[in-house]
């Protein structure tokens, strides 16, 4: 009998907690997939006392006997990479069989070069706030068809060939458009081989890997990286990331069939946060905002950013459960709502002196919206030990039962604080 295959997307601009969801979940699958984005997502699990980021890594790297992949759909930074899996074994948690598809692209230095040089050069007001991890050139060079890709550092001609070709266009436009510094062609490309040596004991065809364990019977997680909202063809485009985070990019991103996935999970936070440059409507600049950062520890575990911090946006759920075909939801953060007198959510928006419930697409649009709210009663009393729904405060209950009502999706996971053990798991 084939195995079951779920998919953990990010319902709204990223940094919902799908790290701690994949971690809560991947005790009973067997293999978890990392299959979109590269080292500029980070996703952080918290066990007992110990905080573990991972940036490339599957969150299942901490469960012994677990396979871990990561798919062709990530850009993999094998600097990043192996200093994470260093990170592991120094702390003897190195417990996951890892396997890289060696379809993955490499972000290469000049990458993450040009990354910089060409956020600098759209000015203020123009700038997407990247996180110059190189992220958008590696998939610019893809879809270019010039990339470097795993399996190439592993053969030094076709490594040789490559990176050539690729300096050859990449200097000149460094030099003469964004004034840097041309790069040396012969350290690159021994750094390159000194990478290949050390990966290629976890090249594999990840494709293959995947549809094997699901043939036999197997589990598998497919975990993505940001959100829905910053999705290139269904975010708020231009402020978007560069690959496909919503559901649809788990089959791309690790070759397998649309047909093989039975269950779509959207991880959401009780609140919206976003990262970088773009649309927020939901936004909170003031007081509300400061509590929401300080209190939920809304920093990148990135780059240390503070996150942009507000109410909850049900339209922009909505439309995530409809773009991704939600069939649950893993509400995180609710924790962080403790304390409030009132919770509002936006349930519309005002867009050129009309109301919607629908989301407008385009960042420009958004950018225009006023939101409709929604005024909750809150609670005091604290959650951290509630280990099913019936144990929340009954205000907390009815907020739970707002989302679900209005998005059409039922949490099915609750996180009530910031450890492993304190989550709410009902039809899981």
């Amino acid at each position: 009998m084939p195995g079951k295959a779920e998919v953990i997307i990010g319902a709204q601009w990223g940094d919902e907690g799908k790290g701690r969801v994949v971690d809560a979940l991947a005790d009973r699958v067997d293999l978890v997939v990392r299959y979109q984005g590269g080292a500029n997502a980070g996703h952080t699990v918290i066990v007992g006392k110990d905080k573990y980021i991972f940036h490339l890594l599957p969150s299942g790297m901490l469960y012994t006997g677990k396979t871990c992949v990561i798919g062709n759909g990530v850009v993999v930074d094998p600097e990043q990479l192996l200093t994470e899996l260093k990170d592991l074994q120094d702390k003897g948690k190195d417990r996951a069989r890892l396997v890289v598809s060696g379809a993955a692209h490499v972000v290469m230095p000049y990458h993450k070069v040009l990354d910089e040089a060409e956020e600098r050069l759209r000015g203020k007001g123009r700038k997407i706030g990247t996180t110059h991890r190189g992220i958008g050139p590696c998939y610019a060079d893809k879809v270019n068809r010039i990339g470097i890709r795993v399996e190439d550092l592993l053969d030094p001609e076709v490594l040789r060939m490559k990176l050539r070709q690729n300096l050859e266009l990449k200097n000149l436009y460094l030099s003469r458009v964004c004034g840097v510094d041309p790069l040396p062609f012969d350290d690159l490309f021994h750094t390159a081989l000194d990478w290949g040596k050390s990966i290629a004991p976890y090249v594999g065809d990840a494709s293959r890997v995947v549809n094997e364990a699901l043939d036999a019977g197997k589990g598998v997680l497919f975990e993505g990286a940001q959100g829905t909202l910053l999705d290139m063809d269904h975010g708020t485009y231009p402020y978007v990331t560069a690959s496909t985070p919503v559901s649809a990019g788990a089959c791309t991103g690790s070759g397998v069939s649309p047909t093989r996935i039975d269950r779509v999970l959207g991880v959401v936070k009780a609140y919206c946060t976003r990262v970088g440059e773009g649309p927020f409507p939901t936004e909170d600049k003031g007081e509300l905002g400061e509590r929401l950062r300080e209190k939920g520890g809304e920093y990148g575990a990135t780059t240390g950013r503070p996150r942009r911090c507000g109410w909850l946006d049900l339209v922009a759920l909505r439309y995530a459960a409809r773009v991704n075909g939600l069939t649950g939801m893993a509400l995180t953060k609710l924790d962080v709502l403790t304390g409030l007198d009132e919770i509002q959510v936006a349930v519309g928006y005002e867009l050129d002196g009309e109301v919607t419930e629908h989301f407008p697409g385009g960042g420009h649009r958004l950018d225009r919206v006023v939101p409709v709210y929604r005024s909750l009663p809150g609670w005091k009393e604290e959650i951290g030990g509630c280990r099913k729904v019936e144990d929340l405060p009954e205000n907390a209950r009815n907020y739970v039962r707002f989302l679900e009502d209005f998005s059409g999706v039922k949490a099915l996971l609750i996180g009530v604080g910031p450890a492993r053990e304190e989550t709410i798991l009902q039809g899981l």
